[in-house]
């Protein structure tokens, strides 16, 4: 980072993030961008699928952010729960964009339809319980990101799939997801309430009476005699397909598991978006995930870094409380002004025109007449030096808080590093603003594939 330096325990101490070896490697097939919410996942995995497409990979991006300022960078009037192809990419050799927002309802109704047959996945798709759950059941959302991942490996039509994961309270819960559901399919309740179903028949139904029979009396007065029948029903319904779901989470958690998969893990330099990456890098390690790295996004810089806060806040006071020695008239430097005159304006002008031997020729006259007219005007304007005295505090004092604001990231990225040393990291400087075309994403991802990410 610009302007500041890696200190004991900072970035000489751990190993360096390069993107671009992991983007140019055809043995890697998936990239994960993970953290908490809110440091920049989107944009960073916008930014190298357009990077990874325009060095040859064919390449979809699956984002989980519903924001339209995405699919305008790219170019696409709107993105869905289908991979739509992104115009405008620079590519070599056969490199291709697809980009696509994961719709989770549709996601798990594309589920049902192709694991069941269609008289049965009508009454799943048309059953309340089920419209519930898809849209709004604790985890579905994480759970579906990873459904679509396993469809798109297995389509095998991209070498590369980016996803961005959904920003959660909590970053570790796209890893919880599939365990979260398998624990709601496998639960007690709904163990019960299948029960009558794999007995089947008058049997079945016998059990069923009293199987409702035992729950009336509490479940039916808490939620209600027409939400256990909905869910009974789905619960026939869905029977023959639990497994599956639990099968497909398993095949897709060993996929992340395998050396084809990188975890990038961002963060923002702030305390409580590092903690919940330090959180992240702990648990991929204890799963065996591959953590490609940290991308430390949104890292403040400044070109005049050798000034520091203490001094620029002791001249700002100088300036303000009118300390700063020798000054007067003619302090601004305009041309045809020494630098210690006293007089008059058009003394002075006269004064430095006597020195110059030019000054004595007729065809000089004309010039110095407008250069005493312009020192009058701005030269030994009191209010103009009081201006100019109270903009220079004020940059002064906002470069004191641009350095405060640079050592309190580095600061926080130090702890971070200290703790752990193994993790590779890169820095991606702030921008002024949000990236509104593809030529801002390729400025990100050339940042991030840049020495330290080219703060």
């Amino acid at each position: 980072m610009e302007g500041t330096a890696a200190g004991a325990g900072g970035l000489d101490a751990v190993p360096a993030l390069e993107i671009d070896p992991i983007l140019d490697d055809r043995g890697t097939r998936i990239i994960v961008c993970c953290g908490s919410g809110g440091v920049g996942k989107t944009t960073t995995a916008a930014a190298l699928g357009v990077r990874a497409a325009e060095r040859g990979r064919r390449v979809v991006v699956l984002t989980i952010d519903p924001a339209r300022r995405l699919a305008q960078s790219m170019g696409i009037d709107a993105l869905d729960n289908t991979p739509r192809k992104v115009d405008g990419i620079k590519g070599s050799d056969g490199g291709e964009l697809h980009a696509m927002m994961l719709d989770m309802k549709r996601t798990f109704d594309e589920i049902v339809e192709a694991h069941a047959d269609p008289a049965r996945a009508r009454a799943i798709l048309e059953n309340p319980f089920y419209q519930s759950l898809s849209a709004g059941f604790a985890g579905t959302q994480e759970y579906m990101a990873m459904e679509k991942l396993g469809q798109l490996r297995a389509r095998d039509e991209w070498d590369l799939i980016i996803v961005d994961t959904p920003p959660s309270r909590s970053a570790l819960d796209f890893l919880d997801a599939p365990k979260r559901l398998g624990s709601f399919l496998d639960g007690k309740f709904i163990k019960l309430l299948m029960a009558p179903a794999k007995v089947g028949g008058r049997a079945g139904m016998k059990f069923l009476n009293v199987g409702m029979s035992m729950m009336s009396g509490t479940l039916g007065k808490l939620l209600g005699g027409q939400f256990l029948g909905d869910v009974q029903t789905f619960v026939a319904a869905m029977d023959t397909m639990f497994g599956g779901f639990r099968t497909r989470a398993d095949a897709t958690y060993r996929l992340l598991q395998a050396p084809g998969t990188a975890f990038l893990v961002v963060a923002a330099p702030e305390r409580d978006a590092l903690r919940e990456a330090a959180y992240f890098v702990e648990r991929l390690a204890a799963e065996g995930m591959p953590l490609a790295g940290l991308v430390l996004n949104r890292v403040h810089g400044s070109g005049a870094a050798g000034l520091s806060a203490e001094r620029a806040r002791a001249a700002a006071e100088n300036l303000e409380e009118g300390r700063m020695g020798d000054r007067g008239p003619g302090k601004t430097g305009l041309r045809g002004v020494p630098a210690t005159s006293s007089e008059p304006s058009h003394h002075a002008t006269a004064a430095d025109s006597s020195a110059r031997p030019s000054a004595a020729r007729p065809s000089a006259a004309p010039e110095a007449a407008p250069t005493a007219d312009v020192t009058e005007e701005h030269g030994t304007d009191p209010d103009t030096d009081q201006d100019l005295a109270r903009l220079t505090a004020g940059l002064l004092r906002l470069h004191a808080e641009r350095m405060r604001v640079l050592a309190r990231e580095q600061r926080t990225r130090d702890r971070f590093t200290a703790l752990h040393p193994e993790v590779a990291v890169t820095e991606v400087a702030a921008l002024p603003g949000d990236v509104h075309d593809l030529a801002g994403l390729r400025a990100i991802g050339e940042r991030l594939s840049s020495s330290r990410g080219g703060s």
